[in-house]
């Protein structure tokens, strides 16, 4: 028996001595057991010694927590690499993410060439067909307004009405997972429909829509609001815009909870607001676990330093360095409650992207994919379907 996380090969292993918690439940003194890549059994105190499966390894949590693995359904890059790079870049980025509780992710990218975007959603698709831990592709750009673009390049947006549109799901074999739309745009509400209709997630972004667009573009089958508050208009008493429109039609919010595009505040607000539906995100760019100074975005270079990611020259944001184990944190000690964070990491995009039957829970029969914490809620360990990714 071991006490530290098990090797990879392990073909069934026990985690004790922890506070197990997802969005359902918190377990104090807990254990679970791992076999055949899913959760077996949970219980708690010395029952682990009787469990059924037999054990390969014993890792021992001392006093720490466990939650499912995190699920990041808006990442541009991380560890120095960027997601235009290609696929081993893409995969590189996703293992530097696994060092920090994340252990499936949905891969963005920003407004390019439709002919680029194009050939990136293929490759996504090919990566998804060979690694489990790619979940599809979101296209962030590049139906956006110019005046809310970002840190997306201005020559390459388009207006979905000049785009076609089956040709972009076409290239996502069924793995495009979620578009950003701007509804003002030309031909939004016809894409929005053909996004909908081919089981693509529209969220509506970087854009100046006021509260009754919005309105009608959810009615038309948008579903979530991409890194709410950011690249839109505020809440205002006269003008409610989109935020107010994605609470009044339930729909997904993806929050960016780095206190730098959020308020920790703000984002409790939000909370209490649309509980059971906060996605947090970390919209990473390639400075994400990587040392501070200069990176591309796209074709735009950016500056990150002190936790912050700017497009050079200027005070706009450009993404994030957010690691979700950090966003974990920030909820946590600014009283969002720990069971509605893990929540937001964890159940909520299982089920935006509809995975909640095997992904997001600490239950028997799932995916054992767990995030291994100490008593400070550091990480300690990741694993993806009983594979462990990383280990401290």
């Amino acid at each position: 028996m071991n006490d530290r996380p098990s090797h990879i090969d392990d073909k069934s292993f026990l985690i004790r001595d922890v506070t197990a918690v997802d969005a359902t439940k918190t377990i104090e003194n807990a254990w679970i057991s791992v076999a055949a890549g899913r959760i077996q059994d949970l219980g708690q105190g010395d029952s682990w010694q009787s469990a059924a499966v037999p054990l390969t390894a014993v890792v021992e949590g001392r006093g720490g927590y466990v939650t499912p693995g995190f699920i990041d359904v808006h990442f541009h890059g991380g560890g120095t690499y960027s997601n235009e790079q290609g696929p081993q870049a893409i995969m590189a980025a996703l293992a530097a993410h696994h060092t920090h509780g994340t252990t499936r992710a949905v891969v963005s990218f920003v407004a390019n060439p439709v002919p680029e975007l194009m050939a990136n959603l293929r490759m996504v698709a090919e990566l998804a067909a060979t690694s489990p831990l790619v979940l599809g592709s979101h296209l962030e750009g590049p139906f956006l307004a110019k005046e809310r673009r970002g840190a997306h390049s201005a020559q390459h947006l388009v207006a979905p009405a000049d785009t076609d549109i089956g040709q972009l799901i076409e290239a996502g074999r069924g793995t495009l997972r979620q578009v950003t739309i701007d509804p003002d745009q030309p031909g939004a509400f016809e894409a929005i429909g053909e996004f909908s209709r081919a089981g693509v997630r529209v969220a509506i972004g970087h854009t100046e829509a006021s509260y009754e667009t919005s309105l009608a573009a959810f009615e038309a089958g948008a579903t979530m609001l991409t890194h709410a508050f950011n690249a839109m208009p505020g809440i205002h008493h006269r003008e409610p815009g989109p935020i107010i429109a994605a609470l009044d039609r339930d729909a997904y919010m993806e929050l960016i909870l780095d206190g730098i595009h959020v308020h920790p505040r703000v984002a409790a607000m939000v909370f209490r607001l649309a509980a059971g539906r906060v996605v947090l995100v970390s919209d990473a760019m390639a400075a994400a676990g990587a040392p501070d100074g200069s990176y591309l975005l796209g074709e735009l270079h950016v500056e990150a330093g002190d936790g912050r990611a700017v497009l050079a020259g200027t005070s706009t944001l450009a993404g994030s360095t957010l690691t979700l184990d950090n966003a974990l944190r920030l909820g946590i000690s600014n009283n969002i409650g720990q069971n509605a964070v893990v929540e937001a990491l964890t159940l909520a995009p299982a089920r935006l992207l509809n995975l909640q039957d095997t992904l997001g829970l600490l239950s028997p029969g799932y995916e054992a994919d767990l995030a291994l914490f100490d008593s400070d809620w550091k990480i300690s360990a990741t694993y993806a379907a009983g594979r462990c990714l990383f280990t401290r």
